[in-house]
């Protein structure tokens, strides 16, 4: 079920004039951009928003989802905010951290000033490991689960770039990174600090590196369990896009308030446009 919300007034959303936009589901599915997507956030801009990108996705790099996203026509220079980023945030500098992940937790934790320690390293030397963080990647076996376990039963913490149990794809949802974690956490016995949508630290990092974010913005996505329920915790306006995540989620009698509700980000924009 989707509820109606009447949204923020007009003049507060020519104040600031922020859209943050999911994007696995969005704009692209495995990178294969979706009808008019580009044309969505163009015309966005053009109106004067500014669109940042707010994915859980931890396993690109943000230079990668960057150009990528300007290989299909929309410049994003500085204007991506990924779940790696979240988790990394999360781990202290100079710390050495298990990567139980893909290379945009091993960039964002770098980035941090940690150190990341890769599997091989790991059973070199197992001494002082200060987190493990788990992400989406397509090598997790079981002795990535078992020294994921290990680590954090001797005291590390545990942290998860975020929880979506599957990631979208042309061809249907596959196990996504919440998978990998439910699996760790069943193994462990610990439940993790998610770092992704919906919850604080991504939120706190949004906040931090986007200026104008209050409850005029508007988070755009495909899930309610995360976008719907990110906006939420903002404080901001939700406009879903539906997907077959989304068809899901209400099949299973998933509810989220939302302000705007179209079949594809161009229709959102259009509306988002409309209530301006």
């Amino acid at each position: 079920m989707i509820l109606s919300l009447s949204g923020a007034s007009s003049s507060d959303s020519r104040e600031h004039r922020v859209v943050l936009c999911d994007i696995d589901g969005v704009v692209w599915l495995a990178r294969q951009e979706l009808p008019r997507a580009s044309e969505a956030v163009a015309l966005l801009r053009s109106e004067g928003y500014r669109v940042v990108f707010v994915t859980n996705n931890s396993f690109a790099t943000r230079e990668e989802q960057e150009s990528h996203l300007d290989l299909i026509g929309i410049p994003a220079a500085g204007d991506v905010v990924t779940s790696a980023m979240a988790a990394a945030s999360l781990v202290e500098p100079e710390s050495r951290v298990l990567v139980c992940g893909g290379p945009g937790l091993l960039e964002a934790i770098r980035e941090r000033e940690a150190h990341p320690v890769s599997m091989v390293e790991y059973d070199e030397n197992r001494e002082g490991i200060d987190a493990v963080v788990v992400g989406f990647h397509r090598t997790f076996d079981y002795e990535g689960l078992r020294r994921a376990h290990e680590a954090i039963r001797h005291g590390a913490r545990f942290i998860a770039s975020n929880t979506d149990s599957t990631y979208p794809t042309p061809d249907g949802p596959i196990p996504g990174g919440g998978s990998i974690v439910a699996a760790v956490t069943t193994a462990s016995g610990v439940t993790p600090q998610v770092a992704g949508k919906p919850h604080r630290t991504m939120a706190t990092l949004v906040r931090s590196t986007v200026t104008g974010v209050d409850s005029s913005t508007v988070m755009i996505g495909d899930r309610l369990s995360t976008d719907g329920r990110f906006a939420r915790e903002l404080g901001c306006r939700f406009g879903l896009v539906r997907s077959e995540v989304s068809a899901d989620e209400i099949a299973a009698g998933r509810a989220e308030a939302c302000d705007f509700d179209g079949t594809s980000l161009w229709s959102v924009a259009q509306q988002v446009l409309e209530s301006s």
